[in-house]
């Protein structure tokens, strides 16, 4: 039977995810303690350092930096419609699902109990680590650094959330736009895809007719095409609107 690592080992390997982070810590006891799960204080049945306060802080930090984008991106959007996208960003699944994607889970320090009962993989643990390496970040670095992951965490994200500004479907939005001026469909093109594989950025173009409207990022195909078709409606809209 192949045997479980120890709780302890799970921080061993901190530079490949310092690596994957994009971000190296200047005070790396900051980043094993955002891994640290409170378990490892029940065991021990003594006062023992945990990632909760540092949870606390990287709760408030991520309401922040999204809430500020929010506001910047959807101008149109109300009190209402921004506190909705918002709760949809910051929801336990969807935190749960960053933390998973970066590797957290492997790194957790948990208590042998935690462990053996599929803790490094529980989406509650996950949603906590993530939180906590938030307000680990923002201690190590400060706000710009935070915000500068945050975003980039969260690119997707946004772009799924235009539907929140009114526009559920940006390619089947624009293609209705253009096409009520002409027969012909907008067009595709991937420019770019660069990065390594756990964090490609993908560049695609939207064409009509032979030219250019505009073009789109994200970390997938699909994901830059739409942000490329929100893009040139915004453009045409404004156009219209005389802007």
């Amino acid at each position: 039977m192949k045997l479980r690592p120890q709780p302890v080992d799970a921080v061993s390997d901190l530079a490949e995810l310092q690596n994957r982070l994009g971000y190296r810590f200047r005070d790396e006891s900051l980043l094993r303690l955002a891994l640290t799960h409170p378990s490892i204080a029940h065991e021990q049945n003594q006062p023992t350092p945990h990632n909760q306060r540092l949870e606390f802080l990287g709760d408030a930090v991520l309401g922040l930096v999204l809430s500020d984008e929010l506001y910047a991106k959807f101008p149109a959007a109300d009190e209402g419609l921004l506190t909705k996208s918002r709760a949809k960003l910051v929801n336990s699944s969807s935190l749960a699902a960053h933390g998973r994607a970066l590797g957290l889970g492997a790194h957790l320090v948990l208590s042998r109990g935690e462990e053996n009962t599929g803790g490094r993989e529980r989406p509650s643990s996950l949603t906590d680590a993530f939180e906590s390496l938030l307000g680990a970040l923002f201690l190590d670095g400060g706000l710009v650094v935070a915000r500068e992951f945050i975003l980039q965490e969260f690119t997707d994200d946004f772009t799924d959330l235009a539907g929140a500004a009114g526009i559920e479907n940006p390619k089947g939005e624009l293609q209705e736009l253009l096409q009520a001026r002409s027969p012909v469909a907008p067009g595709y093109e991937l420019i770019s895809a660069v990065g390594p594989d756990h964090d490609r950025q993908f560049i695609c173009a939207v064409y009509h007719g032979g030219v250019e409207l505009a073009r789109g990022a994200g970390k997938s195909k699909r994901a830059a095409e739409s942000d490329a078709a929100l893009t040139a409606l915004k453009l045409l809209r404004g156009q219209a609107n005389g802007r």
